[in-house]
């Protein structure tokens, strides 16, 4: 299948490196547009833009119907939807199938499949990775009840048609479990439109390790190893490194052959990650969810790897078969990534956004900047507030925290208020130094 023009239904720093990558295959880009991103930097960068609505983005970026339309008006081969919005809705996916348009993702039931965590994990348990032990769907919090009698406390109470922590609830003891049960199973319906929850095991020592593969239209699938995304605020990463610190090469080749397995029992396309949780006191890994899209946090694995990923999304699409084997990918070095947000950490994360009066960012060897801002550019309050990610290199992990530290004092801001002292101060944390990380640190870093 050829794919000469590509319809990108995203914004910010990830329409910046899909069109980037689309010039070094010499693919056409046509960006779509809100209005409140029509001075954007993409906008600037795409061969050509269509406005496909205003800011509110369910009016714009997440609006199916005129999305179809658009692309098929500029007389796009393919839509590629980045993350976030519609890049993990398989009725996009379904609708650019019926339509003739090849989308640069994964097919549309395997996207029902994973984005839901229940069917998920019933998937991973019959393929043999390892789940935590945990529920089906809960209706009510007799039922939550129940399950902690049979698995003990503590336990998160999570929902079944989504993540990024929304609906998601750590319950600790018997007390309120009524009232928190309702509230996230009203947060879950509010945020995805279904309510559905589930329990599983909270593990309080815990690692969140994800492993990036790829699978094409042939039946091979390959993994470019781990990340560590422990470094969470909210159950919003914050900083994400590859490989993962401090772990048996035992348990790593263990966590990443169980990703593999995964993909390959249910033939995965296209980029993915699978994400586990560890469990730091037993050494043992579980399932946690797999994205079935590029991930904010790709830059890593392409560091230590020297795979665009982007590239290789769109090779997949058009029906290549994988440039590697298992044998072919090599790691070097350590890589680290900070997400920089428009947001006041010393306000309790206030978002910060606005006119963008300088903008100075670091350069040097292992250093790298994805990001959609500029000096005169003004951060819109629509959207999600990550404004940059710094990505470093270093031949180890110690020499690229040193590397990154140098970067985020080289990088300069004003005009808005970012997260780049509260980052270089997690960076000098004693416990992230020694790579003894976990889910809970930043709620220490944070007192």
């Amino acid at each position: 299948m050829n794919i000469k023009k590509i319809f990108i239904v995203n914004r910010g720093e990830i329409a910046v490196r899909i069109i980037r990558s689309c010039k070094v295959l010499g693919i056409e880009t046509v960006l779509a547009v809100s209005e409140a991103d029509i001075d954007s930097l993409p906008a600037r960068l795409a061969d050509k833009t269509v406005c496909i609505g205003p800011a509110n983005s369910t009016k714009s970026y997440l609006n199916i119907p005129v999305i179809i339309t658009a692309a098929k008006s500029v007389g796009a081969d393919a839509i590629h939807p980045g993350y976030g919005f519609l890049s993990e809705v398989a009725e996009l996916a379904q609708n650019c199938q019926d339509q003739g348009l090849i989308f640069i993702g994964p097919k549309p039931e395997h996207i029902s499949k994973m984005g839901n965590k229940l069917v998920a994990r019933s998937i991973a348990q019959q393929c043999g990775v390892p789940v935590l032990p945990g529920s089906e769907k809960v209706a009510s919090f007799e039922e939550v009840i129940q399950t902690i009698e049979k698995i003990g406390l503590p336990i998160m109470l999570k929902a079944a048609a989504g993540g990024g922590g929304r609906g998601m609830k750590i319950i600790t003891d018997y007390a309120n479990i009524k009232t928190v049960f309702e509230s996230a199973s009203a947060e879950a319906k509010a945020a995805f439109g279904d309510g559905t929850m589930y329990v599983e095991k909270y593990i309080p020592n815990a690692r969140h390790i994800e492993v990036q593969i790829l699978g094409d239209q042939h039946g091979n699938v390959i993994h470019l190893g781990e990340r560590d995304c422990s470094t969470q605020r909210r159950h919003q990463k914050l900083i994400e490194e590859a490989p993962a610190p401090n772990i048996s090469e035992k348990l790593r080749q263990e966590i990443r052959e169980a990703a593999v397995k995964l993909a390959k029992n249910i033939s995965y396309e296209n980029a993915g990650t699978v994400e586990f949780i560890v469990d730091q006191d037993e050494q043992k890994f579980y399932f946690l969810e797999m994205n079935t899209r590029i991930q904010v946090e790709h830059p890593v694995t392409e560091a230590i790897t020297g795979v665009d990923l982007v590239q290789e999304q769109i090779n997949i699409a058009r029906g290549e078969k994988l440039r590697f084997t298992q044998s072919d990918i090599r790691f070097t070095g350590h890589a680290v990534e900070c997400r920089i947000n428009a947001e006041a950490p010393e306000e309790g994360f206030r978002p910060s956004p606005g006119l963008i009066s300088k903008w100075e960012m670091p350069q040097g060897p292992g250093v790298r900047i994805d990001t959609h801002c500029y000096q005169g550019y003004s951060v819109p309050l629509f959207y999600d507030s990550m404004i940059a990610k710094v990505i470093v290199h270093g031949y180890d992990r110690t020499h690229a925290m040193k590397r990154m530290l140098v970067a985020l004092d080289e990088f300069t801001v004003e005009g808005i208020k970012t997260t780049i002292p509260f980052l270089k101060e997690v960076l000098q944390d004693e416990e992230f130094v020694s790579g003894n990380v976990n889910t809970r640190l930043l709620e220490k870093v944070m007192k």
